[in-house]
């Protein structure tokens, strides 16, 4: 049973990389950002809700996120563990994940931190813009996500990195490249013996 989180700032690929390790630990990854995707398509009512949020570059509200995820890490698939892509963004939802867990008798093994440059981060996201023709990469939207990982998501990094699960990956250069290196980091990572909680 492997719990895993995975963060990083925006355009550090963090999908790509949640794929990959979720394929290889045999885990589902469970990514906010693409059931919010799927509610605005679907226009769901937590959908319509969101897409308030998301059409000016914020973060969906704590409850709505909550609620989502909670009844996503009860799902018989994640049993055997998961790869969480996207939450929890803030320190609030740190502990909001934690008392889900703890409910189920369970706590995050690792987090996987993907660490990039704002310049190159910048750079793909343009390019993933030009390719995907995505309505929500705009370059002002881009930098005010940015502005908030720096401001909000980043106490969620110090968190975990205070309790010792914290494995940071250097996200630079060929994406095939750093999912070797996050593999290798996270399986040494849970290889060794860590003290007890």
């Amino acid at each position: 049973m492997t719990r895993l989180l995975i963060i990083g700032p925006p355009g550090s690929g963090k999908g790509t990389q949640a794929e990959h390790l979720a394929r290889h630990f045999g885990i589902p990854a469970v990514s906010t950002g693409e059931i919010f995707r799927s509610n605005v398509s679907q226009e769901t009512e937590l959908g319509n809700q969101a897409a308030q949020y998301l059409d000016g570059g914020n973060f969906v509200p704590d409850h709505l996120t909550n609620a989502l995820v909670k009844d996503r890490l009860l799902d018989t698939d994640v049993g055997p563990g998961f790869l969480l892509d996207g939450y929890p963004r803030t320190a609030l939802q740190v502990t909001e994940l934690d008392n889900m867990l703890a409910s189920q008798g369970r706590v995050l093994d690792a987090v996987i931190e993907l660490q990039a440059s704002d310049a190159e981060l910048e750079e793909r996201m343009l390019r993933r813009a030009r390719e995907q023709g995505r309505s929500d990469d705009t370059i002002e939207i881009f930098r005010r996500r940015l502005d908030l990982y720096h401001r909000q998501t980043y106490e969620v990094v110090s968190v975990y990195a205070g309790r010792g699960i914290l494995v940071s990956v250097n996200g630079s250069g060929d994406p095939g490249e750093i999912t070797g290196l996050a593999i290798a980091a996270v399986e040494k990572f849970l290889a060794s013996p860590r003290p007890p909680a």
